[in-house]
């Protein structure tokens, strides 16, 4: 019987697979658990019609992710935090720190999750930081750290 995957289920397949199973082994364990359903002709058409709309979505959310990438190439945002004695800095800048600021300053949301610090950011100065907004999207922002 052919069977289409509604989940991923690690010893059969991934969503959206299409996997040959014993009747019995389908009428006792993938159907009632709704792991799959039966290869129909319509289940089929909405599969692919499911598979089109989600390249689609995808397609959307690259395209998205690029034009923020661009969006954040040449863009400054300046952190402030408080100094002690001699100019050392108290603490360090972190991910959520950085994403409040640019919002604060160019209001444009970015991820704080999305921010990935090569080092904490410890003292003042400039830092480049990558900010990986896809899968295959990483954009830069220039982070300046100034004392408050």
């Amino acid at each position: 019987m052919k069977i289409i995957l509604l989940q991923d289920e690690k010893k059969l397949g991934k969503k959206g697979d299409i996997i040959d199973a014993s009747d019995g082994y389908a009428r006792n364990y993938i159907l009632p658990k709704k792991i799959g359903v039966e290869a129909t002709p319509k289940n089929m058409n909405d599969l692919k019609l499911q598979k089109a709309n989600d390249a689609k979505i995808a397609q959307e959310q690259l395209d998205a992710a690029k034009a923020l990438a661009a969006e954040l190439e040449g863009k400054q945002v300046t952190v402030k935090i408080k100094a002690g004695e001699g100019g050392k800095a108290f603490g360090s800048v972190s991910s959520k720190e950085i994403a409040t600021a640019f919002k604060q300053q160019h209001n444009l949301e970015v991820d704080k999750k999305k921010i990935q610090l090569p080092e904490s950011l410890k003292s003042f100065g400039s830092y480049e930081v990558t900010v990986k907004l896809h899968p295959q999207v990483t954009g830069k922002l220039n982070v300046k750290v100034v004392e408050a």
